[in-house]
């Protein structure tokens, strides 16, 4: 079943499978993806000014916004560094895992803020509590946006 909760749980075992592997040294991200890696955080940047997640000040527009512009980030990502971004709902991750996996279970999130934003432009409004998960992936101690501590190379 597609369903938020299933997109989650699956973006963070997919993102657990790549973070393992690179902690184990069975990846170890070449010059290309540490480049790309860079420029996804260059443009993903959540100008949230330092608030933690979820941001409730802001317009469902910007929230849902900011989430989805990560799908068409990763599309992008995945083009320039020649990895295929798959489907993680009813799959496990490859092994070895590494940058297609990575990309693949981020992405889910940022596909999922796309849905939202046909949704809102139907006049129906997302679970608030999902748009916070979301957000809690993404931004914050922890998530995605602190990818970067966790690669040792």
């Amino acid at each position: 079943m597609d369903t938020f909760t299933a997109r989650l749980e699956g973006a963070w075992e997919w993102w657990y499978a790549a973070i393992e592997e690179a902690q184990e040294g069975y990846w170890v991200r070449d010059a290309v993806e540490r480049q790309v890696m860079a420029d996804i955080r260059t443009a993903t940047n959540a100008l949230h000014d330092g608030r933690l997640a979820p941001f409730t000040d802001d317009s469902w527009h910007v929230r849902i916004g900011r989430i989805g512009n990560w799908a068409g980030v990763l599309r992008l990502a995945a083009r320039a560094g020649g990895w295929e971004l798959r489907p993680i709902l009813g799959h496990s991750p490859t092994q070895p895992a590494g940058m297609a996996e990575l990309l693949s279970g981020i992405y889910a999130i940022g596909e999922q803020g796309e849905i939202w934003m046909k949704q809102l432009r139907g006049g129906e409004l997302p679970p608030e509590d999902e748009i916070a998960q979301a957000e809690g992936f993404l931004t914050g101690p922890g998530s995605i946006e602190d990818l970067e501590l966790f690669f040792y190379d």
